[in-house]
């Protein structure tokens, strides 16, 4: 018996395999982040424009890479090799 295919899975699965901004991508849309809420959609933010948040004094990649880790601190997900 397979397991249901929910977002959560996806994002476990998108994690697991290593495609952590597709992880980040799932998560960002999620309605209940809690406390990582700011980092994660911020994180996405960023990734999708990096040019922005250079322009306003921000480095994009530091802002994605706290986002990645926020969704693994959010659903406690081991970090990949």
């Amino acid at each position: 018996m397979s397991r249901p295919v929910t977002k959560l899975s996806r994002l476990t699965d998108a994690w697991n395999a290593g495609d952590l901004i597709g992880a980040l991508r799932i998560a960002a849309r999620f309605p209940r982040l809690g406390v990582e809420a700011d980092a994660i959609r911020r994180g996405w933010d960023a990734y999708q424009n990096p040019r922005f948040y250079r322009s306003i004094g921000r480095d994009p990649e530091a802002l994605v890479a706290d986002a990645i880790a926020a969704v693994g601190r959010r659903y406690q997900l081991k970090e990949t090799a």
